[in-house]
């Protein structure tokens, strides 16, 4: 694969987004914890209904870029769902993200060329390195999609009373 070949325009590679997205997952946990301290500890309402939002729609967002980068990378399906994992326990994703940079799970940049390996003759693959190819085109496909699953967990409510 050529070094051309395996960045973006923007020079963001597997790593970079992945550390983006850990990393604002933090943030909006600290936001989400502020504001429920906010309402629980001081009766502030306010705060839930801006933090809450935020935080799922990066959560959302850090899921798909678990199954993105996974891919990329050639993850095991058990790495890609601990990976989702961590966005569940606050602060997870920071620790998560700097195992895998130790042990080179992050290394590389995006498969846009077929290989010898036999796996990138699977429909699955030459759909991902075309979505890699046109990155702008999947980055509205999956903002889109990310939108759709955030309204509908919007509309579903809380998880707690999903089940009611």
């Amino acid at each position: 694969m050529t070094a051309a070949a395996t960045t973006t325009a923007t020079g963001l590679t597997p790593k970079r987004l992945y550390r983006f997205l850990a990393v604002a997952e933090a943030i909006t946990w600290t936001l989400l914890i502020i504001a429920m301290i906010a309402k629980y500890g001081f009766q502030v309402d306010a705060l839930v209904p801006i933090a809450g939002p935020i935080h799922g729609f990066v959560f959302v967002s850090y899921a798909a870029m678990q199954l993105v980068v996974g891919h990329n990378q050639r993850w095991k399906a058990k790495t890609v769902l601990l990976g989702i994992v961590t966005a569940v326990i606050p602060y997870a994703t920071i620790p998560w993200e700097r195992r895998l940079v130790r042990g080179g799970r992050l290394e590389g940049g995006w498969r846009t060329e077929a290989s010898d390996d036999p796996r990138d003759a699977r429909w699955i693959d030459r759909a991902y390195r075309w979505g890699i190819a046109h990155a702008w085109i999947s980055a509205l496909i999956v903002v889109a999609l990310i939108a759709v699953v955030f309204f509908v967990l919007l509309n579903a409510g809380p998880p707690n009373e999903w089940f009611d």
